[in-house]
């Protein structure tokens, strides 16, 4: 079984595997998977096409396309293997891929290269959705890039 509390939004497709929980008032788009035994706290928004890791915590939003895996969540990277399975161009994925690394780029902060990537991204739909749902802001924080994995973006980039 799963749990989804009171006055939540689930979009389409959507999949809670066994004990996934959700707590009040989450919101969380179309194709997102959630891993078993995770535990989604309330207030929190899920992007579209969004992974969540088993067992895993997740007490801030998590941006579309990314992976959030852990005990208070971070980021791991962005789910490839949901965005080839959905049809996905290559082209667009490494848009996405260029826009994932400019926003969490830690050489500055959030907002500023928030800024960059409106300007740099501003022809890519897939890319201003991450940036829309930053902006955005819901009542919690979003979770971001581990300090431990370097910029979370470890997947490889062969078809």
């Amino acid at each position: 079984y799963a749990h989804i509390a009171h006055d939540c939004v689930v979009g389409n497709n959507a999949t809670f595997a066994n004990g996934a929980t959700l707590g009040g008032h989450c919101e969380v788009g179309n194709n997102v998977y959630i891993g078993g035994l995770t535990a989604v706290h309330q207030f929190v928004r899920i992007g579209d096409n969004a992974f969540l890791g088993g067992c895993s915590a997740i007490v801030g939003d998590v941006i579309p396309f990314a992976i959030a895996v852990g005990n208070r969540a971070s980021l791991r990277g962005l789910n490839i293997i949901g965005l080839k399975r959905s049809g996905l161009p290559r082209s667009e994925i490494l848009v996405l891929r260029k826009a994932y690394r400019m926003i969490f780029d830690r050489s500055r902060t959030v907002g500023e290269n928030i800024e960059f990537a409106k300007a740099e991204f501003a022809s890519s739909p897939t890319a201003m959705k991450i940036i829309d749902f930053i902006t955005s802001r819901g009542k919690r924080h979003y979770a971001v890039p581990s300090l431990k994995g370097g910029d979370g973006d470890d997947v490889d980039d062969e078809d």
